[in-house]
């Protein structure tokens, strides 16, 4: 006879986010986990089945350890309760009573999991709370833009840990408002360490985090930048076979975007989006087309406000896209003239965009077989990370020294390598 009952949908929906479409992949990759830390462990679908069922058993100490290793999350989070713990007052029963999902719950993955009293959550607080968790938001959106990415990374973890906390103790008029400003701060954590620490594992939560605060915020636009995030990690894999991966989370945004009004420059982003994408699967020619969608739709679609955590896209981003898929498409005049327009618009404060712009200037250089000046701009491009560390930048620099091998006796190629080999650079990249 069937279960009514959803079973464990935490693990089941972590599963499904690392795209493990079945019980004996997880447990496939749970046993590389482990072994990855250094445990030989065995398990198989069936154990994966009784974790998934509706009363999970507490897994062994050294299933924990792989689980965790795996998914880069507290195994509490992942629909397990400690044996211990069944005398817990504030049971999912109550924080659902409360008006949060158990998914938001385990949104903490994002960041170090509340430390709060046990009488926290089943205390209420003044709706006022919501506008000053919502002003600290904004001002950590601003912060990505200087603060080095590393111990941001932890402050607004922390803070995601603290939303997921007090969502359910304000009153029911603030709930989704607040849970709105949790999701932005569990995706800012993502792009932190995806796109500057470069950390797919643990962007992945991040973005799983932000997605189950988005459907408790009913915040489909939030939920349409999440998914698009999440195709980054298949499309920046260098995996061919992860494409479908990507074009489904594309998909799946586009869907979420048409739920609500929505900005030319968020249908431009998206096009963006697929358009590197495809770019990085080699479709040159349909991410162009994307691209120059993207700017008919800029140009010509009726002005509508932009959500205000979108602040990492503006027409010239555009045009930054643009010049990496006339580069990859090895139409180096135009990306040439595109990036260097680009450059020339970018802000004063834009030093992480600047420096993977510069990079994509040498890597035009190269192909336009002139050394000297890809290896003058791969030096402006670390003058830049120097300031503003940026993983994504650092990846282009070492990209175009790669393709400077057939010159490596040039005095202006040894001179690249003491610059991106020096102490300072070398010790900043392997830290990070």
């Amino acid at each position: 006879m069937g279960s009514q009952e959803p079973g464990n949908t935490r693990l089941r929906s972590a599963r499904q986010a690392l795209g493990l479409r079945s019980q004996q992949q997880l447990a496939d990759a749970i046993i590389h986990a482990g072994s990855g830390i250094g445990l030989r462990i065995s398990i198989n679908a069936r154990t994966v089945r009784r974790w998934e069922s509706d009363t999970p058993p507490w897994p062994h100490l050294d299933h924990q350890a792989a689980i965790e290793a795996l998914f880069g999350r507290p195994i509490t989070e992942l629909g397990f309760t400690p044996p211990w713990a069944a005398d817990e007052p504030q049971s999912r029963q109550r924080r659902e009573h409360n008006g949060v999902s158990p998914m938001v719950i385990a949104g903490a993955a994002a960041g170090p999991r509340p430390m709060f009293p046990r009488r926290f959550l089943g205390e209420p607080l003044p709706g006022s709370i919501a506008a000053d968790y919502i002003a600290i938001t904004s001002a950590y959106r601003h912060m990505y833009w200087s603060v080095p990415p590393a111990p941001l990374r932890e402050s607004v973890a922390a803070h995601v840990a603290l939303g997921v906390g007090l969502v359910p103790a304000v009153p029911e008029a603030a709930r989704r408002s607040l849970a709105a400003a949790v999701s932005e701060s569990s995706l800012l954590v993502g792009r932190i360490e995806f796109f500057d620490l470069q950390n797919a594992v643990q962007a992945q939560g991040s973005f799983v985090a932000a997605l189950q605060a988005a459907q408790d915020a009913q915040d489909s636009l939030l939920g349409a930048a999440v998914l698009a995030h999440m195709a980054f990690i298949p499309a920046f894999s260098g995996d061919h076979k992860r494409a479908q991966e990507a074009r489904d989370k594309i998909r799946a945004a586009r869907t979420f975007a048409r739920r609500a009004p929505v900005s030319p420059e968020m249908v431009a982003w998206l096009d963006a989006v697929e358009a590197e994408t495809e770019t990085r699967f080699g479709d040159t020619h349909k991410a162009l087309a994307l691209i120059h969608h993207a700017e008919d739709v800029i140009a010509n679609e009726q002005p509508r406000p932009s959500p205000a955590w979108l602040d990492w896209f503006t027409p010239v981003r555009l045009a930054g896209f643009k010049g990496n898929t006339l580069l990859a498409a090895r139409h180096f005049p135009q990306a040439r003239e595109t990036l260097q327009e680009v450059l020339d618009q970018l802000p004063e404060d834009a030093t992480k965009q600047r420096s993977v712009t510069l990079g994509d200037l040498a890597a035009v250089a190269v192909g336009e077989k002139n050394p000297d000046e890809a290896c003058r701009l791969a030096e402006m491009a670390l003058d830049q990370l120097a300031h503003n560390w940026y993983a994504t930048g650092m990846d282009r620099v070492r990209a175009v020294r790669e393709l400077l091998s057939q010159w490596e006796s040039l005095p202006c190629v040894r001179g690249l390598d003491e610059r991106l080999y020096d102490w300072n650079t070398t010790i900043n990249a392997l830290a990070r």
